[in-house]
């Protein structure tokens, strides 16, 4: 990840009226280890590389924060009300996960088990694309990245898949709703 990398998805970023409110009240969310992640990054920068409206296709913000001290389902459905309630005008749904017990849930949703994470990075390191597997947060200088493979997909409209967790009807399924959405992404195929 290099530093212009960086500042073109800083530009892109801070121009997004669906990511700054959150952004600018990260503070405020307050959640250990909390990345903003995931599809709303990558859609934005879509949605600019093609010239679309910058929420077009944006279905969700995905806020993500790791507390093993806590793993009910209860604790993460109280941090997602309180976090809604505070962006409550945005039209969009936001989801609040905990990282940590994805694996308390992960074999009900997707028929088979995964280890439980270490850390956001570790999960984030599992998503099931290079260009969505990318976090951000707010700090006092301006953005953290969390982009284990890098700006590069995601800048550059490529997706790929991320075999380390998800399977390819998983990746094809996303594939094809991106694709209806965004014609000019470049799809890597899973055997590619």
């Amino acid at each position: 990840m290099t530093t212009s990398e960086q500042a073109e998805l800083e530009d892109i970023v801070f121009k997004s009226l669906l990511l700054v409110p959150l952004l600018q009240r990260w503070s405020e969310i307050a959640l250990p280890d909390c990345w903003l992640v995931a599809g709303a990054i990558a859609q934005t920068v879509w949605n600019h590389a093609f010239g679309l409206p910058p929420s077009h296709g944006i279905n969700d913000l995905d806020i993500v924060y790791f507390d093993a001290d806590d793993l009910s389902e209860q604790a993460e459905a109280g941090h997602a009300a309180r976090v809604r309630e505070m962006f409550s005008g945005l039209p969009v749904w936001i989801d609040v996960k905990n990282e940590a017990r994805v694996h308390c849930w992960y074999e009900a949703k997707f028929g088979y088990s995964i280890p439980p994470y270490k850390s956001t990075l570790d999960a984030i390191t599992t998503f099931p694309t290079t260009a969505t597997a990318v976090g951000l947060r707010l700090n006092g200088h301006g953005l953290d990245y969390c982009a284990p493979f890098g700006l590069s997909d995601l800048l550059n409209g490529i997706v790929r898949p991320n075999k380390k967790q998800i399977t390819q009807p998983i990746y094809e399924q996303k594939v094809n709703r991106w694709t209806a959405v965004w014609p000019g992404l470049r799809v890597v195929d899973w055997d590619g």
